[in-house]
């Protein structure tokens, strides 16, 4: 409004931008942010307020703004030329939280209900919800152009929320649960898929990679694949560890897990935490029967989309 003294944009893990008025309200000027994504902070006089203006995702447990310039040469996340897939924003009833949840379901392009696919079961981090890996992530795009590449085999993609809300409260441990009683018996209701381990994968970045740990390691005879994005083999909010128990008997390990893929960004601050990780599975022997890849970036959208792409085509290869 007219009464406006200051408009600045401001980037979560960069720069900020002071905006130049003109007196009557009108606040511009010129950001030149870092490319790839970027969550972006419109502050009007001191409060952060949700512009209409930019992009829209859900991150740091909100609705927040976020711009997105495209990198030179990262076309690999952008809308695929020719056929694309579908999402869809489905429904399920949760034994665990006693309530409807939400998931968004990725299907391939040519999608047939007379084919039975295998499923990727897709997690995003902390403050994120199941939107992320599609509005932030691109994870559609990114599949759409591996597959038409022949780079990808046709696959669902199922991205739910892991921060499990229960009368209020966030309960930040229990997806593996609700993956395992409610998410997985719905899609293998309502969707033609294949239900050995070897068409079944996860993966997720942050705080879903660790729901990846726990659930591949406790459960590795319902998957076959596992990728950790800025990832991590430990529940670093717990002491307990007893899904590290898996790696004890590397033999046994390097028959469970066809792709056990670790990744981070070079940059990222949780990075001893990789390097705790990487001593772990050294110490444990499994580090031969473990892909691991680095990435420059720190904890975010561009290093996520990376890995993704380099996953992607690492699974269900022997179809």
């Amino acid at each position: 409004g007219i009464d406006t003294k200051s408009v600045v944009i401001q980037l979560m893990d960069g720069p900020a931008y002071p905006l130049t008025g003109d007196g009557n309200g009108l606040f511009t000027g010129t950001c030149t942010p870092p490319g790839g994504f970027n969550y972006a902070e419109v502050v009007v006089d001191g409060v952060v307020v949700l512009s209409p203006y930019l992009p829209i995702g859900f991150g740091a447990h909100r609705p927040i703004n976020y711009i997105d310039p495209p990198m030179a040469g990262d076309d690999f996340y952008q809308p695929a030329p020719g056929a694309r897939g579908t999402v869809a924003h489905r429904y399920f009833p949760s034994s665990v939280t006693g309530a409807v949840q939400s998931c968004l379901v990725y299907l391939p392009p040519e999608y047939d209900p007379q084919t039975a696919y295998p499923v990727l079961y897709l997690q995003h981090g902390l403050g994120e919800n199941e939107t992320g890996w599609v509005y932030q992530g691109r994870a559609n795009h990114i599949l759409d152009r591996l597959i038409a590449g022949g780079e990808a085999v046709p696959m669902i993609v199922v991205m739910c929320t892991g921060m499990v809300n229960i009368e209020g409260t966030h309960h930040f441990d229990i997806f593996p649960e609700v993956l395992l009683r409610d998410v997985i018996p719905f899609i293998e209701r309502e969707y033609n898929v294949k239900t050995d381990k070897w068409h079944r994968a996860m993966a997720g970045l942050s705080m879903g990679s660790m729901h990846t740990s726990m659930t591949t390691l406790t459960h590795p005879e319902l998957f076959g694949y596992a990728g950790l994005f800025s990832g991590f083999m430990h529940y670093i909010w717990k002491e307990e560890q007893p899904h590290l128990a898996a790696l004890d008997n590397p033999d046994k390990f390097a028959k469970d897990f066809r792709v056990f893929f670790r990744a981070m960004g070079d940059k990222d601050p949780f990075f001893t935490h990789f390097e705790g990780d990487d001593a772990l599975v050294t110490e444990k022997g499994v580090d031969a029967f473990i892909t691991r890849k680095l990435y420059q970036g720190g904890h975010g959208w561009q290093v996520w989309r990376e890995s993704l792409r380099d996953f992607l085509p690492l699974i269900f290869k022997e179809d």
